[in-house]
C-alpha cells in the first residue's frame, strides 16, 4: 500500500507512535509518505520506502494567523495525487482529520482516498472539548473512514463526550522491545550514579497535566529513606516552577534536569524506577518504554494507565496527588531487591508479550485492509 501519515513532529507520544508505525510499515514493504510542517524527530536516519513532504506556509500579510489546516489539506491533495496514495492515516483529530476530510472531498472526482484517524488523548480530552472545537472534532471523527484509539479508556471517553455512534477500534501503543531492552551495565549509569545511588526517572513535556511537581515531592520523601537521585527528562512550561521547587526543597544536588534527550534508551537503562503521576493520560507511552527496559512504574489511576500498569505486579497505582502513598510504594520496591527483580521481570514480560511492535503493527495493517475494502 501507499500510505500518507500526518502527525505532530514533536516529542509527544502521538508523533512518536506515528513515526515508529511509519518506519515499521516501510520495513515490511509499504510505501510511506510523511506529510507535516517539520521532519518528525524520530525520523532521524534514512529508511527505505519512507518519504517526507513539508507543508509550506505562506506569509501573505492579509492573513493575521498562519492557515496551517488549509495548507496541510492542499499538500495532502498534492501528495495523494502525484504519489497515488491509497489512504491517509492522520494522528490527532485537530486539525489533521479535518484537513484530511477536506483533501478527500477535493479528490472525490478522481479517487476515493480513505481516511483513518487515530485518537491519542488530548485531542479528545482537552482540545476537543473547547466550545470552539467540539463540533469540528465530532464531524471529523464521524466522517473518517476508520477510527482507532490507543486505549479502551479513550474509546469510551470519545463515545461519551461526543455522543458518537462511529465504530472505534482500540489499537494500543507499541514499543520496539529489541531497542528498549534491559542493559543494567550501561556506562551512563556510572556517570549518573557515581556513588551507586538508586535512580528514579520521569520523562514528559512538563505540562501541568503531567504533575511533575508531584514527582519531585515523591522523590523528596524517598531520598530521606534511600540514597537516591531523580532524573528528569524533557522540557516544557512547568520546568521553571519545578526547578524552583527543587531549590526550595534543597534537592539541587540530587535532581538532574536533562532536558530533551534522544539517547533515551541508555538513560532509562541507567535508572531503577519510573514515576508518572499524571492528572490525565490516555495511554502512557513513556511508561511503556520504561517497562520495556525493565523498570517498574508508579502511576496514577487515571485514563489508560491501569490498562498498562498492573498494580502490585508491574508497578503500583495510586490516586492523583497522593505523593505519600507513591513514595511508600517506591521505598518498598527500592528496599526489597527480591521484590524489585520480580516487578522488573514482570514489566519487561508484559511489554514483550502485549505491546511489542511485531504484535501491534499487524493490527494496523489489518485495519487498513478492512477499511480499503469498504
Amino acid at each position: 500500500m501507499k500510505i500518507g501519515i500526518t502527525c505532530y513532529p514533536t516529542y509527544g507520544g502521538s508523533g512518536v507512535i506515528a513515526t515508529e508505525l511509519g518506519k515499521e510499515l516501510a520495513l515490511i514493504g509499504h510505501e510511506v509518505h510523511f506529510i507535516s510542517y517539520a521532519l518528525p524527530f524520530r525520523l532521524n536516519q534514512f529508511v527505505e520506502n519512507i518519504y517526507y513532504h513539508e507543508v509550506e506556509m505562506s506569509n501573505y500579510p492579509l492573513f493575521e494567523f498562519p492557515l496551517y489546516s488549509l495548507a496541510l489539506a492542499s499538500k495532502m491533495v498534492e501528495v495523494a495525487t502525484y504519489e497515488n496514495l491509497d489512504l491517509l492515516h492522520v494522528h490527532y483529530a485537530i486539525p489533521h482529520a479535518t484537513s484530511a476530510y477536506l483533501a478527500k472531498q477535493i479528490l472525490k472526482s478522481k479517487k476515493d482516498i480513505k481516511i483513518i484517524t487515530t485518537l491519542h488523548g488530548t485531542d479528545i480530552t482537552l482540545v476537543g472539548l473547547e466550545p470552539s472545537f467540539i463540533h469540528l472534532v465530532k464531524f471529523s471523527i464521524e466522517l473518517s473512514d476508520g477510527v482507532t484509539a490507543v486505549s479502551r479508556y479513550l474509546k469510551e471517553k470519545t463515545l461519551t463526550n461526543y455522543n458518537i455512534s462511529k465504530e472505534i477500534e482500540v489499537i494500543p501503543n507499541f514499543v520496539d522491545t529489541q531497542l528498549f531492552k534491559p542493559n543494567k551495565d550501561c556506562a551512563t549509569r556510572k556517570r549518573l550514579a557515581p556513588n551507586d545511588e538508586k535512580l528514579l526517572i520521569h520523562t514528559s513535556n512538563f505540562r501541568a497535566v503531567k504533575r511533575v511537581s508531584d514527582v519531585i515531592k515523591v522523590f523528596d520523601l524517598v531520598q530521606k529513606e534511600i540514597k537516591s537521585k531523580l532524573i528528569l527528562v524533557g522540557d516544557g512550561p512547568d520546568r521553571s516552577e519545578c526547578e524552583r521547587l527543587v531549590r526550595e526543597l534543597n534537592l539541587y544536588d540530587k535532581v538532574l534536569f536533562l532536558g530533551k534527550q534522544e539517547a533515551l534508551v541508555d538513560i532509562l537503562n541507567s535508572c531503577d524506577l519510573f514515576l508518572i503521576p499524571s492528572q490525565s493520560e490516555s495511554f502512557g507511552l513513556a511508561a511503556l518504554e520504561a517497562m520495556s527496559c525493565g523498570l517498574p512504574v508508579i502511576a496514577t489511576s487515571v485514563g489508560g494507565l491501569p490498562e498498562l500498569v498492573y498494580h502490585n505486579e508491574t508497578g503500583f497505582i495510586a490516586e492523583i496527588g497522593d505523593v505519600n502513598r507513591m513514595a511508600k510504594y517506591a521505598i518498598d520496591l527500592l528496599s526489597n531487591e527480591k521484590k524489585y527483580q520480580l516487578f522488573s521481570a514482570n514489566a519487561r514480560s508484559r511489554s514483550v508479550n502485549k505491546f511489542d511492535n511485531s504484535i501491534i503493527v499487524p493490527h494496523y495493517e489489518e485495519f487498513y485492509k478492512k477499511i480499503m475494502q469498504t
